[in-house]
């Protein structure tokens, strides 16, 4: 996609399909002139939007040679107070499919054409009203899909993390350009930049760049979700827990052992959290090839969870059994927390049962049949990965390119601090500043190329 700011852009901004209403957004030079050619208002007379000021709306209809195509809302959004920074217009028209086509087709053939995924972000970031952070959290915003994962998108859209990053990046230029000055001094072997100052400075901003990274496992998780394998033997119920926890039919629960053949996965949100759960073929050794497959996957499930459910059939296997269970697993663990669920159990053997697990004692008891005690799974859950009393205002890093940068840039003043500490000659200083100059200005779209565009804004939806 070629950045280009001089076509005028049309794109049905709300979803596909049948709705009570659709929105048809315009970007460009033309936009108002363009649809201002087929408004009028109820009495077929010519209402001109020429003359409109920003931030209103009109109503009244588009007609094409004297044909009605709809009655609609116009909004005007005159530059720069826009979102894209050029004259805007929204159309609100009927929800119809066919006529969402008539009105976009009107829009074309009169000079607009269609708009790319993500052009109309793209231009709010070539003309100033985002920068590529910003532009990047709206993408992420778009797609929040729990109360943390638009809280912390929406944090950045404002520029929470942009700003935080050129902070850091106007410090260390004004280190940069006293070692640039030295430079162009190199025969006179004079100082300019203090180097305990600056040595100072690369600690703190090394400092903050290892929290912004060690924040994005927590971000990972806010934005994807916590994945969390269910495993455990064949028939301990492990497909009926799922079911059970996403309050929907959605594994094949059947008392044949081996039922689950492959990973089933689906998301719900507990308590405000997202939670990717996965349901895995049983565990145990077996000549079927394709069971073994499945078997296969529920270890390669395990290796990618943050948290794994043991679940086991207390009736069937004992607190021993248990024991040699858990040496087997522990080596499939890795950094993943374990959690301990006995399944099956009646109020009537319930105490019988946890003086046999006595060894266990954070070990929750449930009957997923009977949804029995699965309140306490779910609060559990929650407890081991408790993102509700995260400050949403500190800077959580979410976006893996993000975090990339912010590496390469710590990575690179280590150098820096390196070469100080060994007193090396202001040119090596100056090139590994540069570098960490240029990962932190990637971040925000102060250094960038069109390719890097190319990658980001395809992502985006079109109308987006």
């Amino acid at each position: 996609m070629k950045p280009t700011l001089s076509d005028t852009i049309v794109a049905l901004a709300t979803a596909h399909g049948s709705a009570a209403i659709a929105i048809i957004r315009l970007s460009g030079a033309r936009a108002i002139p363009i649809v201002d050619t087929f408004f009028y208002n109820r009495e077929l007379k010519k209402k001109s939007l020429i003359t409109r000021k920003s931030h209103t709306v009109s109503f009244g209809i588009l007609l094409h040679q004297e044909v009605i195509v709809d009655e609609v809302l116009v909004t005007l959004f005159r530059s720069p107070a826009s979102y894209t920074g050029e004259d805007s217009v929204e159309v609100s028209c009927h929800g119809s499919p066919f006529i969402q086509q008539q009105v976009l087709q009107l829009f074309l053939h009169a000079g607009a054409r269609m708009a790319q995924p993500g052009e109309f972000t793209m231009r709010a970031f070539l003309n100033g009203k985002l920068d590529l952070a910003q532009a990047e959290a709206v993408a992420d915003l778009v797609a929040s899909n729990s109360p943390l994962s638009h809280q912390v998108a929406m944090q950045q859209m404002r520029g929470g993390f942009s700003s935080k990053i050129r902070a850091l990046r106007s410090n260390l230029i004004n280190f940069a350009s006293l070692i640039e000055l030295e430079l162009d001094f190199s025969e006179e072997d004079v100082e300019f930049a203090n180097r305990s100052d600056l040595k100072a400075l690369i600690l703190t901003i090394t400092k903050i760049l290892e929290n912004l990274i060690s924040s994005f496992d927590l971000g990972n998780v806010i934005k994807n979700g916590i994945p969390v394998a269910i495993v455990g033997r064949p028939n301990a119920g492990k497909s009926t827990l799922l079911n059970v926890l996403l309050e929907d039919e959605r594994a094949i629960v059947s008392e044949i052992p081996g039922t689950t053949r492959d990973t089933i996965e689906d998301e719900m949100t507990i308590d405000g959290v997202l939670f990717r759960f996965i349901d895995t073929a049983g565990l145990r050794t077996t000549t079927d090839l394709i069971e073994q497959i499945g078997v296969n996957r529920a270890y390669e499930a395990m290796k990618k969870s943050a948290i794994i459910i043991y679940l086991f059939d207390a009736h069937t296997l004992s607190s021993g059994d248990l024991r040699e269970e858990m040496n087997i697993l522990k080596n499939h663990l890795g950094t993943s927390q374990l959690v301990l669920v006995a399944n099956k159990i009646d109020s009537e053997n319930r105490e019988d049962l946890k003086t046999e697990f006595s060894d266990y004692p954070h070990m929750i008891f449930i009957s997923a049949k009977e949804h029995l005690h699965i309140d306490l799974l779910k609060e559990e859950l929650v407890k081991l990965f408790d993102t509700r009393t995260l400050d949403t205002s500190d800077t959580i890093v979410t976006n893996a390119r993000h975090a990339n940068a912010l590496k390469n840039a710590a990575a690179a003043l280590s150098k820096v601090k390196e070469g100080l500490d060994s007193k090396i000659q202001s040119d090596f200083l100056a090139l590994d500043i540069r570098y960490a100059l240029e990962e932190l200005g990637n971040i925000t779209g102060q250094v960038t190329n069109e390719d890097l565009l190319e990658n980001i804004f395809t992502r985006f939806c079109i109308g987006k």
